[in-house]
């Protein structure tokens, strides 16, 4: 059996090889590194996928972030809503342009933004809603949509781990990150839709938005060397683009592949009563970017490191949550997060990736079994 690894890039790559090496080698001879032919072709073929009208291809996807907000007209002293439980680009850009992240706790059953805090949340200085759709499972759009077209906020989507996935309202379909007054995403090298560096994407429905994130993404110009407002630096390589374009094409079977090991997963270890496998919503797709159990309290750790001793990778995403760090310290103003602290000890993610083969995930399982009924 080969090796278990938490994200298997090399094999995925060996399999694109000969596309993506030509890919890239077009990028190469036609010299056209910066927001070149082969960026605006990924660009126009992902807001194709997603069914967008526009998509700014930008350096990462903490800049998506932060360049949605800027966009959005988000100033020092606003407030933005933000869920405990992630990673924390999603709150430190709301930081860094001087508003106020202002957390809430998720849902024990996804781990998505609790949409019936929200209300309770929102202020004369609240702005905006920024929801995650984590491990591949999206928040509840439907009610976070009602909350801000009732309270007049902008959402902004969090989407780096769903890219991908569909949600359904009132039965009709769209793509995780085309909900909202944007969609923002990441091309990390292990995020379904990943590059070889650094990468991002921020897309939007609405043409003035995205004519100010266009500007913001270029020092603020639109025309060189006017600058019509504050912006930034952040372009999407061209031989990173061009790898994406190749395996955009490829996302849905990515998607397939993860699927299919979660039905794995989930037919071997719903039988443990120790385990919660993942839920998965009636109203979206779940993309599988993590696979992610919920175990005894305190027993994710324990199960960390008896995987390890079999050579099985695994990672707890996250076991500190946003405020408990020191650096939001002084938002979170002596609330509590009952449900954020409770999954910090709780969770584990197992491997997950599309070149999982059966020997590997039957190896695991198995061993998950042995540790709790041994």
């Amino acid at each position: 059996m080969e090796q278990i690894q938490m994200v298997d890039l090399q094999t995925q790559y060996k399999r694109l090889q000969k596309e993506i090496d030509e890919s890239i080698q077009n990028v190469i001879e036609g010299a056209k590194f910066i927001n070149g032919p082969a960026v605006k072709s990924f660009a126009a073929n992902l807001a194709d996928y997603l069914d967008v009208k526009h998509v700014i291809p930008c350096a990462n996807g903490t800049d998506a972030l932060q360049i949605a907000l800027m966009s959005a007209g988000i100033q020092p002293g606003d407030e933005v809503i933000t869920p405990d439980f992630t990673f924390i680009a999603t709150v430190e850009v709301v930081a860094l342009l001087g508003a106020k992240p202002v957390l809430a706790d998720v849902n024990p059953e996804d781990f998505t933004i609790d949409v019936n805090q929200l209300e309770s949340l929102i202020t004369d200085k609240t702005k905006a809603i920024v929801p995650v759709h984590l491990f591949g499972q999206c928040a509840n759009m439907a009610s976070i949509m009602n909350i801000a077209r009732k309270h007049n906020l902008k959402v902004i989507e969090d989407t780096a781990q769903a890219i991908g996935s569909d949600y359904y309202i009132k039965d009709k379909p769209g793509k995780a990150g085309a909900l909202g007054d944007f969609g923002c995403t990441s091309f990390f090298p292990s995020k379904n839709l990943g590059c070889y560096g650094d990468g991002g994407a921020l897309y939007t429905n609405d043409d003035e938005l995205a004519a100010i994130a266009k500007s913001i993404t270029n020092h603020g110009s639109t025309v060189k060397y006017h600058h019509d407002r504050i912006g930034v630096n952040s372009r999407l390589d061209a031989m990173q683009a061009a790898i994406l374009k190749v395996k955009l094409k490829n996302l849905d079977d990515f998607n397939r592949r993860r699927q299919a090991a979660a039905i794995f997963y989930d037919h071997h270890l719903e039988e443990i009563p120790e385990i919660a496998i993942p839920v998965k919503r009636d109203a979206s797709t779940h993309t599988y970017h993590q696979y992610t159990i919920k175990v005894p309290k305190g027993e994710n750790k324990k199960l960390q490191e008896y995987l390890k001793k079999h050579d099985i990778p695994s990672m707890i995403y996250y076991p500190i949550p946003l405020h408990k760090q020191a650096a939001f310290e002084q938002w979170t103003d002596d609330r509590t997060f009952p449900v954020s602290d409770e999954l910090a000890e709780r969770v584990l993610s197992l491997p997950m990736h599309t070149e999982l083969t059966k020997e590997q995930l039957t190896h695991i399982c198995n061993t998950i079994k042995t540790y709790f009924h041994e």
